[in-house]
């Protein structure tokens, strides 16, 4: 079994769900780039940056995995952002005493995220409302301060791709104790029902991708278009296989 790759300078792992409990101790930037975030590398600067400076870098797309066996008959396991937030909540669930802070891209998404997590049993539930960013100038000194005040074990940054991954970078390098950043973006939307209807089978038959699509075709039509880019990149690049 494939143990770790290295695509365009970014090193993923490849992690077993059953090794959860022995990854989710450890701290630092936990991301998880999906497909077209991953063909847009080569134009956003600040993304990959944050992606090669990631502490672990998790197979996401489902696309990138059957691309990475297609071409380079590379084998790796997908371990999609949903699948990690299931087991992630069912850790909570165990260890209640956990503070978990959360940055929300909206009002209505925030007090959603909010009663999910106190559901779980925790007591220590924070959340902040984020600005629009610029990734070309990322700064928050607001949020710094509240993270810092609060100490939290787990950071979930649930706005979008691209720039939640940005955005961790600058948490990891400016905060002076150690915690978790999870770029687990909307996934968490999955189980407030926010978003699409996403389940355990869908995630495992790699069929994400489609539910999104009927649900909001406006918005996912043109980003998977875009991650057809996808290809010939992994066709043209090549992908080094490490322990």
């Amino acid at each position: 079994m494939v143990q770790n790759i290295i695509f365009k300078k970014i090193k993923f792992k490849n992690l077993n769900y059953k090794n959860f409990d022995k990854f989710i101790i450890k701290k630092g930037l936990f991301v998880f780039p999906a497909g077209p975030a991953l063909a847009n590398i080569d134009k956003s600067k600040k993304y990959y940056e944050s992606i090669k400076r990631a502490d672990l870098v998790f197979f996401d797309s489902g696309f990138f995995v059957i691309l990475l066996k297609i071409f380079k008959n590379i084998g790796v396991d997908k371990f999609s952002g949903y699948k990690f937030l299931k087991l992630f909540f069912d850790y909570l669930k165990k260890n209640k005493k956990k503070k978990v802070f959360c940055i929300d891209p909206n009002l209505k998404f925030s007090k959603s995220n909010k009663y999910f997590l106190k559901n779980l049993g925790l007591k220590k539930v924070y959340n902040y409302l984020a600005p629009n960013y610029d990734i070309d100038n990322l700064f928050d000194k607001k949020l710094l301060s509240l993270i810092k005040k609060v100490k939290p074990n787990f950071i979930l940054t649930n706005i979008g791709g691209g720039k939640q991954e940005v955005l961790g970078l600058y948490l990891k390098k400016n905060l002076k104790f150690n915690t978790t950043i999870l770029c687990t973006g909307g996934a968490i939307s999955f189980f407030t029902k926010d978003q699409a209807p996403i389940n355990a089978l869908i995630d495992e038959l790699y069929l994400g991708w489609l539910i999104r699509l009927i649900f909001n075709p406006l918005v996912f039509a043109k980003r998977y278009l875009y991650g057809l880019r996808l290809i010939p990149m992994i066709i043209f690049s090549k992908i080094k296989i490490v322990k």
